[in-house]
């Protein structure tokens, strides 16, 4: 059980999500300022059981707060833009949260997973990949969790050490690719929700398309180059037995949650005219509800049940996600205030950037961000901080939408290669290797391979744009 202060901070936690949903609909400044409030007080709470890795991020913003009221006049503004841009980040999170509990605990999804991991080593990588890629849209990086316990779960069973070392790493870096992969276009990926808003003149909808042409290349180079590279081993594998489940009733309860979730979150962004993101924080938790409600009820009857299991989710789960919470919160808040305090600077001391070649700047983000993961900077921070010290799209001459494609590109990579995000560590952990093993030494290729071609990819999208 969490410590009381990091269950009050789960709690309130829930209620900003609460106070941000009327904000996406224009319900009026104050409830931003509510949610903002509730999650000071929650992050206030979170900070007194958290590492001292994620505290040093919280000293980092009070000395931006210190910084920007000594120098601007317009600091409290400022300050508040960026408590609710950090705000923003952590309702979309808890509300992608709750649908992961939901999920998890499904005897049909673990069923599903198990499915995928049995397949046959000729067409494995694929099933997990795309699997990793489908998970990853509801579960986020929990379906790196889910699937590769359940990787690890069936080559624990595997007596030839060399087979089982080999295996078990092409299966978890299949995963994570797959889930990697989503962060080219998901709706409901942070790497959308936090690109959009820095890069002006960009949506998602005039993004997608081109962005899931990233998301396909990533999964077609993993494939090309597991099995170009297939390991040779000293002993022949054993003779498996054939599969005998068959993919559709496997994959359905997966594709029609996912059904669900998509066609209601365009529904109500087509009714209310609310942004995705805002569609996503309103419909998600609903479907985790509803899901709750149509699973067998625990003594007390349904409503007790879902009462329960909401208080759980706030006090429990939201409670052990307290560091994802401190980080994700802070990395969006220092990235708005430091870029508020920032342009000024760049302005007048800086280099000119706008003399810069445009579509150099423009490939130059595919790598930026890979590279800034690999000393620490989590993608949220690079991307606030780094995006609005740029020339906007409109004086580059660029379309929006080349650079949303190469930032989000960027982040997948970070995804796969930065010791510092939770992919990796979660890869690096069931694969017994060191984070930073897991995300060069199995990832370093595919990185510089995927890299260059997306940066070719973005060169010509951009020219066609």
């Amino acid at each position: 059980m969490p410590p009381l202060s990091a269950q009050i901070g789960g709690i309130l936690t829930t209620a900003a999500l609460l106070a941000t949903i009327p904000y996406q609909y224009g319900a009026g400044e104050s409830f931003a300022m509510v949610a903002a409030a509730l999650l000071v007080a929650a992050l206030a709470l979170f900070s007194l059981t958290v590492r001292l890795s994620r505290l040093a991020f919280v000293v980092v913003g009070i000395g931006l707060i210190a910084w920007a009221a000594a120098t601007r006049g317009d600091w409290m503004q400022a300050t508040m833009t960026a408590l609710t841009r950090g705000g923003f980040i952590i309702a979309l999170f808890t509300a992608l949260s709750a649908l992961r509990s939901a999920a998890i605990g499904s005897q049909a999804i673990l069923d599903c997973g198990r499915f995928l991991a049995r397949q046959p080593p000729g067409r494995r990588y694929l099933a997990l990949t795309v699997g990793g890629h489908l998970f990853g849209l509801i579960l986020l990086y929990g379906s790196i969790s889910l699937l590769g316990s359940l990787a690890a779960e069936s080559t624990a069973r595997e007596t030839n050490e060399e087979l089982r070392r080999h295996r078990l790493r092409r299966m978890l870096v299949a995963i994570q690719r797959g889930f990697a992969s989503t962060l080219c276009w998901s709706p409901m990926a942070l790497s959308m929700a936090v690109t959009i808003p820095v890069v002006q003149g960009a949506s998602w909808a005039g993004a997608v398309a081109f962005c899931l042409v990233s998301s396909a290349l990533m999964i077609g180079i993993g494939w090309g180059l597991d099995a170009i590279f297939k390991p040779r081993l000293a002993v022949p594998p054993p003779p498996r037995a054939a599969e005998t489940d068959s993919w559709q009733p496997r994959l359905r309860p997966l594709l029609v949650l996912l059904g669900i979730v998509v066609s209601s979150v365009f529904l109500l962004h087509g009714a209310a005219g609310v942004a995705v993101t805002g569609a996503v924080m309103t419909v998600v938790p609903l479907i985790a509800m509803a899901w709750t409600l149509i699973l067998p009820p625990a003594p007390g009857g349904r409503m007790t049940t879902l009462a329960a299991r909401i208080g759980q989710f706030a006090t429990r789960e939201l409670a052990g996600y307290r560091g994802e919470i401190v980080l994700l919160f802070m990395a969006g808040f220092i990235g708005s205030l430091g870029s508020y305090l920032l342009v000024p600077i760049m302005q007048a001391h800086g280099p000119d950037l706008s003399a810069v070649p445009p579509l150099l700047m423009v490939a130059a983000m595919v790598w930026i961000i890979p590279l800034t993961g690999q000393i620490g900077m989590n993608p949220i921070l690079a991307v606030s901080l780094l995006v609005p010290l740029l020339p906007t799209s409109a004086a580059l001459g660029i379309h929006p939408t080349a650079m949303v494609i190469a930032i989000t590109g960027g982040w997948a990579l970070s995804g796969n290669t930065s010791p510092f995000t939770a992919s990796v560590l979660l890869v690096g952990k069931l694969g017994g290797v060191e984070a930073r093993h897991a995300g060069m030494r199995w990832n370093g290729l595919y990185a510089l391979v995927t890299g260059s071609v997306l940066t070719l990819w973005v060169l010509i999208a951009a020219s066609l744009l």
